[in-house]
This record gives structure tokens, C-alpha cells and sequence, in this order.
């Protein structure tokens, strides 16, 4: 079964099974690895990339869901919600073992798309369940905060 996704603005004819995730379509069909595997079930974040402009789990998402969907990566180099918060995690120094930041600014872009000014509890409700082993916690909300404010 062939499906047509658009992945960063580059369009893609996928042959998987229908059942495969999203995320494994990205690492192994399209050797896209900045999208990263945590927990496979959708409670870590660390897959996370945008569908269609909302922030979605491609570990639990089957790719014949997609059909003809717009998905967005870390490593997208056309979308500017994502270019500016990769500017201000390394401008924040947000990164330490880096594992779990991709997935982070990829459901902070969600945010920022659906909301262009969030509060800091629409901040912390947001990015509540993409889990950072490292603790940054406090330096993601202040890289999202200075990317609002450049807005």
C-alpha cells in the first residue's frame, strides 16, 4: 500500500505496511534520525513532530492515517516556529544529553502554532508529558518565553 505524505515540504511515496508508525516510516524508510524513539507508547515525547501543524506522537501514529498529511520535523529547515526555537534552546543553553530536545521543540512549535502568546501555565500544561531525564525543564520554558517575546 503506497502512501503519500509531505514531510518537510519534500514529498514522499511511502510502500509500509499500513499499521507501521510514523516514526519508524521517518528513521527507516526516509532516513530522517532527528526524530527520536523514547518509550513507543506515546507518554515520553520524544518522538513528537507536527501533523498538519499539531504536535503528534509518530510512535503511535500509524502511517495510514497520513495519507496525504503535512509533517513537520526537527529537521525541517522551512519552518520558522521551529528555526527560532532551535535559535533560543542553544541561545538558553537548554541542551545537556540532548536525547529528548527534539521532540521538545517540535511540541513547543505545536504550542506556538495553536497559540501564539501562551501564559506560563498554557506553557507547562503544554509541554507536560514530554519528559526531559536531564531536568531542563526550566530552561525550555525560558527558551519558549524568549521566543514569544521575539515574535
Amino acid at each position: 500500500m503506497s502512501i503519500k505524505i509531505t514531510v518537510d515540504k519534500k514529498v514522499y511515496s511511502v510502500d509500509v505496511n499500513p499499521d507501521t508508525p510514523l516514526l519508524w516510516v521517518l528513521r527507516d524508510t526516509l532516513n530522517l534520525t532527528g526524530t527520536k524513539f523514547g518509550c513507543g507508547v506515546a507518554q515520553c515525547g520524544a518522538c513528537t513532530v507536527l501533523v498538519n501543524g499539531v504536535a503528534t506522537r509518530a510512535c503511535a501514529t500509524p502511517i495510514n492515517t497520513l495519507d496525504n498529511a503535512q509533517i513537520t520535523t526537527i529537521e525541517t529547515t522551512e519552518d520558522k516556529t521551529v528555526q527560532k526555537l532551535q535559535k533560543f534552546w542553544v541561545q538558553e543553553d537548554v541542551v545537556q544529553c540532548g536525547y529528548c530536545q527534539s521532540g521538545q521543540i517540535m511540541n513547543a512549535a505545536g504550542l506556538l502554532k495553536s497559540n501564539a502568546k501562551p501564559s506560563d501555565n498554557e506553557i507547562l500544561e503544554a509541554m507536560n508529558g514530554n519528559i526531559c531525564r536531564c531536568g531542563t525543564y526550566n530552561k525550555i520554558k525560558t527558551a519558549i518565553k524568549a521566543a514569544i517575546v521575539e515574535a
